[in-house]
């Protein structure tokens, strides 16, 4: 069942460091489609989500390789601030994040560098909202 209270969303949300590299990059034609973990259409071209090897075959721009978090809480589609938390928590940590939303989870990406840091700081806002 969807978790739709705030805090709920925050105590329960288990951010879980997944394996591989991934890459943000855009082409008129999707390649590695099968391999993608998103595709997202806007008006200047589609934007693919492409395992780090993939993109590089397809001759992308790896320049900027990110980490995949999943935050583990069924969060409802229409709950509020579980973005908002979780951005501002890894802002004041000075570590930059771009979250997709999928049906079931949320998903952070995050830079290589920082994927480490970034899943104890999420752990540590978990906690902190675990204990009020």
């Amino acid at each position: 069942m969807p978790v739709t209270d705030t805090h709920a969303m925050i105590s329960g949300m288990t951010p879980a460091l997944q394996p591989g590299a991934w890459v943000f990059c855009t082409m008129p034609e999707p390649v590695g489609l099968a391999d993608a973990f998103a595709l997202i259409r806007e008006a200047e071209g589609m934007t693919l989500i492409l395992p780090f090897d993939v993109a590089q075959a397809a001759g992308q721009d790896v320049s900027v390789v990110m980490s995949l978090i999943t935050l583990e809480v069924f969060s409802d589609l229409e709950g509020i601030g579980l973005t908002a938390a979780v951005s501002t928590a890894l802002a004041g940590a000075g570590i930059s994040c771009n979250v997709v939303a999928a049906y079931h989870h949320d998903h952070i990406f995050v830079g290589q560098a920082d994927a480490d840091r970034a899943v104890k700081v999420l752990k540590a806002l978990q906690q902190d909202a675990s204990k009020s």
